[in-house]
């Protein structure tokens, strides 16, 4: 298994479990639309979640979601059927506006728990600053990638 940037989603949702924060970790993910070969993403999150160290009976793995509204549909059907009144959303924090948005809209008590922040240090101002590089493109792509489906749900009425 590869681990991305995304990795770390999984170990901050592993530290509140160990915290006593939360009794149930919901490994949120299904395929890609455009691929349906792939292994879902959640049976790849409880596979890291139990080599991390999260019993194999607080993992409840929700396969069918696509995208962040899915995510939130699925995720209030696991809810109703384990009981569960409130959850700890684990997120990036770029991607936490959308989704807590999308889960309240579904009538979710969602506390957020954000992960994965993308901050640039920069100590002195010099002729790098002004140069193209990759970073910073790929950075500028994930924040299109965001508003733009900030925008798309608020049009579908997905948010709130």
């Amino acid at each position: 298994m590869d681990l991305n940037n995304a990795a770390d989603r999984v170990l901050h949702a592993v530290r509140l479990y160990r915290a006593g924060k939360a009794p149930a970790v919901i490994a949120s993910g299904g395929g890609f639309a455009w691929s349906e070969s792939i292994t879902p993403e959640s049976h790849n999150i409880k596979t890291l979640l139990q080599e991390w160290g999260v019993p194999v009976y607080a993992i409840v793995v929700e396969a069918e979601s696509r995208n962040t509204f899915e995510n939130a549909v699925y995720a209030k059907r696991v809810m109703d059927e384990q009981g569960l009144k409130t959850i700890l959303l684990v997120t990036s924090a770029l991607h936490m506006k959308r989704a807590l948005s999308v889960f309240r809209a579904m009538r979710i008590d969602a506390i957020p728990s954000p992960t994965d922040y993308r901050t640039v240090y920069r100590k002195k101002l010099t002729i790098r600053y002004f140069l193209p590089n990759i970073e910073a493109f790929a950075g500028t792509t994930r924040a299109v990638k965001e508003y733009t489906g900030l925008l798309y749900y608020w049009l579908q009425g997905w948010n709130r």
